[in-house]
């Protein structure tokens, strides 16, 4: 009788471990997909001009999963910063938040990644009135095509150049 329950207890936690192996693994393997999706925006970290105006946007990364940015200009020899900007991580989505003090009444906008994108990276808020969409494509390591678009994709497209 007691090896039959000694057995009982041992199996228990056998799978007791098991449960909790796969628990770990699972967290693990998501944290991991997270990190994946956060370096393949790596890309964006640093300077970059608009082609052929005073137009900037830089990036940085503040710790694993986020980016923090601002866009600006040269007005008379001096900065203007023109937005924030904020890509991160909340629950289960990427967000990208901006922040433009002229619009919104200074709120911040939030577009969620649409992760069905694989040729670039398709930032979307349907309800936001212009942009609902805002895309980076990486074209090489040293340029980038940014795309604003509204209603029924229609918008505009600029080439930044890394600085």
């Amino acid at each position: 009788m007691q090896l039959l329950i000694a057995e009982t207890v041992v199996c228990h936690l056998k799978i007791k471990n098991v449960k909790i192996f796969v628990s770990i693994l699972i967290l693990l393997l998501s944290y991991s997909c997270a990190d994946k999706k956060t370096s393949e925006l790596d890309f964006l970290i640093g300077t970059w001009k608009r082609d052929n105006k005073e137009q900037f946007e830089v990036w940085e990364k503040n710790n694993s999963s986020n980016l923090t940015g601002y866009s600006y200009r040269i007005k008379d020899n001096q900065k203007a910063i023109t937005e924030t900007l904020v890509i991160k991580k909340i629950g289960d989505q990427f967000v990208y938040e901006a922040t433009v003090p002229d619009q919104n009444d200074g709120r911040t906008v939030q577009f969620i990644l649409n992760t069905g994108t694989d040729s670039l990276f398709s930032f979307e808020n349907d309800n936001h009135d212009f942009p609902k969409k805002i895309q980076y494509k990486r074209i090489n390591d040293n340029q980038l095509k940014v795309i604003v678009l509204g209603d029924d994709d229609t918008g505009f497209s600029y080439i930044q150049i890394k600085q």
